[in-house]
């Protein structure tokens, strides 16, 4: 009985001192920083259906976690995500570790899900052909679609079969983490144009020759491609729609840039002029079959509510700012063409023009 009540007696002090031992180390490790250098900092995969078992043997590989003396770092990890409950709470996707941070700020930045971000800019003005070479290279998305598929995407968005992608997504910066799809992407850009245009449509001033969303979408992308001035876009899309209901060709030439595709080669001939495509909008009445780039929530603004003008013709002032100058008759359009082409070659002449 004597022996039974030493060994018991043993065995708690045993404990005690064990439990001890271990107060002391998991105080210590969970007020250290992580080794993370001052100037640097640390990208963190939580790879998707991870354990926390999994991801603290992560972690220990990279040798992320304080040095301890006695007990294993990976078992005082795995002790402090227990007691703090996040254990279970961890979200996949990659993480950035600073300098300073404990332990504890490790296992909450781990169940935040505020991964890191990578960005994709769509830019207004672009094509379709351009949106897809940017998804391509970009080294973070993940590339799931083939050739093919970019071809006829628009079922995969919720389109018709056979329908044109060109215009369909809206320009912005878009956020999201490693690993995110090209679809994903597409799907969110499409999804934000369709929202704004719809929006945009709802709100506008109507016109008896703009008939749907998509012939709105498509004059916003002649607008978008013929200035980049914001004060000129409404001018612009004025004069479009002063044509259409004139029975006017809108003789507009991105629109004939677009159509020649890969026999563009900088200049426009006059013999490009008069080559038929869908989108000569020289040798074609109305607006052409699709957008031809991608239009902005300005130029769509502008197509929606357009000025108030009787102009009929625009001609860039040949200065190299940008800008057009406007006329309302053919007579005034010449003599802007002939301010052009002397302003244009003063500029080209390394001249000042007053």
């Amino acid at each position: 009985m004597r022996f039974v009540l030493k060994l018991v007696l043993f065995l708690a002090l045993l404990i005690g001192i064990v439990s001890g031992v271990f107060y002391q180390q998991y105080q210590s490790f969970i007020q250290q920083t992580l080794p993370i250098a001052a100037d640097q900092a640390v990208h963190f995969e939580v790879k998707p259906g991870s354990h926390i078992r999994q991801v603290t043997q992560q972690l220990v590989e990279a040798d992320l976690l304080p040095k301890t003396t006695l007990l294993p770092a990976d078992y005082l990890f795995l002790a402090q995500a227990r007691f703090s409950k996040q254990a279970n709470k961890l979200k996949a996707g990659e993480y950035v570790l600073e300098a300073g941070m404990t332990p504890a700020d490790l296992l909450t930045r781990l169940a935040s899900g505020k991964t890191l971000q990578y960005q994709l800019g769509i830019i207004e003005g672009h094509t379709f052909k351009e949106l897809v070479k940017a998804i391509q290279e970009h080294p973070h998305i993940k590339q799931t679609l083939s050739a093919e598929d970019y071809k006829n995407i628009m079922p995969k968005l919720g389109g018709a079969l056979g329908e044109s992608a060109e215009g369909w997504f809206y320009p912005d910066t878009y956020n999201f983490p490693r690993g995110t799809t090209d679809l994903e992407v597409l799907k969110r850009s499409h999804q934000a144009m369709r929202t704004y245009l719809m929006q945009a449509w709802e709100q506008r001033e109507p016109h008896p020759l703009i008939k749907t969303p998509y012939q709105a979408l498509v004059l916003a992308s002649l607008v978008e491609k013929e200035t980049g001035m914001s004060d000129e876009r409404p001018l612009i899309a004025r004069v479009f729609l002063t044509r259409l209901e004139k029975n006017m060709l809108l003789q507009t030439d991105p629109a004939v840039i677009y159509g020649m595709g890969e026999a563009y080669e900088g200049n426009i001939r006059k013999k490009d002029l008069t080559t038929d495509t869908p989108w000569n909008t020289y040798t074609r009445y109305g607006l052409p079959p699709t957008p031809i780039a991608t239009p902005s929530k300005a130029a769509i603004d502008a197509v929606m509510h357009p000025a108030e003008t009787n102009y009929l013709y625009f001609v860039a002032t040949g200065t190299g700012d940008g800008r057009h100058f406007f006329s309302e008759s053919y007579e005034q359009h010449r003599k802007a063409v002939a301010q052009y082409l002397a302003n244009d070659k003063k500029r080209q002449q390394g001249t000042s023009i007053q």
